[in-house]
């Protein structure tokens, strides 16, 4: 409010050198004061008072002080009162976008909820409340469409300040939204009962995550996977049919591996540490359950576990 005054003063009359003005929040009382440096010599009397003159008004006052001085009371003209009101809306609205970013930078890494709004030109539009996000085309799931005033859930990848407010970067490939929904979907992850050690995700598509429980009464697999696999369908239906294989870590890479292949059957891992490569047998008729379609199954094993993994059938095994 004094920023705007002082603005309206400035436009009234020209200037707003060494002057603030001070309101009175109780009575609404505005007052302008001049704020002048005391010298010997005055070279700017908008600026300067003599010593002399200073010291008319108290004879505390030395050369080097400051006098400080209400100026009569402003006739603030029409054109003038606009120019308050323009700089208060404006610092109104500088205040709610600095609130905004900090409401959602705060959410960087975290999961929100919106409605479409529009797609234009490929990026999509979401009504986030105080705010609207951005999906860009290369953090869109290629087989998702999204539609005016879908409810959609998105990870909040980044949040930049322009000028033009806060402009809030989502995805819904971000392997941390998956990451998100568990802890969101499962009470035994939020708890710190399950821990989620491993996350591989082909978006769309399908994912890989591999879990461990710090309490050994505790079913880990079973807990994300919930009654009937009610809690894992839940994140499923979310993620618009991505398909979801939750498995066991384990500390030992060769009973990892085995794990992270499910739903193939493993007969045996040779691990190369040397090369990190994971050397898989395993039965002849699981060879391709193992390999995935397009080899999608050993490639997201391999990201979840970090070793290159090499399946042969047992067939192979033997010679």
């Amino acid at each position: 409010m004094e920023a705007a005054l002082l603005s309206a003063y400035r436009k009234h009359y020209g200037t707003a050198e060494n002057v603030r003005v001070q309101f009175d929040w109780e009575t609404g009382d505005i007052k302008v004061l001049s704020r002048r440096l005391v010298v010997d010599e005055v070279t700017d009397p908008l600026k300067e008072v003599s010593i002399d003159e200073a010291q008319t008004r108290d004879l505390g006052y030395r050369q080097g002080d400051w006098i400080e001085e209400e100026i009569p009371a402003l006739d603030f003209g029409r054109i003038a009162a606009q120019t308050a009101k323009q700089v208060v809306m404006q610092k109104l609205r500088d205040i709610e976008r600095d609130m905004v970013y900090e409401e959602f930078s705060e959410r960087q890494g975290d999961v929100v909820t919106g409605q479409v709004i529009r797609v234009d030109r490929g990026v999509v539009i979401v009504d986030l409340g105080r705010a609207e996000g951005f999906i860009f085309p290369q953090e869109q799931v290629k087989n998702e469409h999204y539609k005016e005033r879908d409810r959609i859930k998105a990870y909040v990848l980044e949040v930049k300040k322009t000028p033009k407010g806060p402009q809030i970067l989502l995805s819904r490939t971000h392997p941390g939204l998956l990451k998100r929904l568990l802890e969101l979907e499962v009470p035994e992850i939020r708890d710190g009962v399950v821990e989620i050690m491993a996350l591989a995700r082909e978006p769309g598509s399908r994912s890989k995550v591999a879990v461990k429980a710090n309490l050994p009464e505790v079913d880990a697999l079973g807990a994300c996977v919930g009654p009937r696999g009610s809690r894992v369908q839940v994140i499923v239906q979310e993620l618009r049919g991505e398909r979801i294989d939750i498995i066991e870590w384990n500390e030992d890479p060769e009973i990892f591996v085995a794990n992270a292949l499910s739903p193939a059957r493993v007969l045996d891992v040779v691990l190369d540490h040397d090369s990190r490569i994971a050397r898989v047998i395993v039965p002849d008729n699981q060879l391709s359950l193992a390999i995935g379609r397009d080899g999608q199954n050993a490639r997201l094993a391999a990201k979840l576990t970090g070793w290159k993994i090499d399946i042969r059938p047992e067939r192979e095994a033997r010679r």
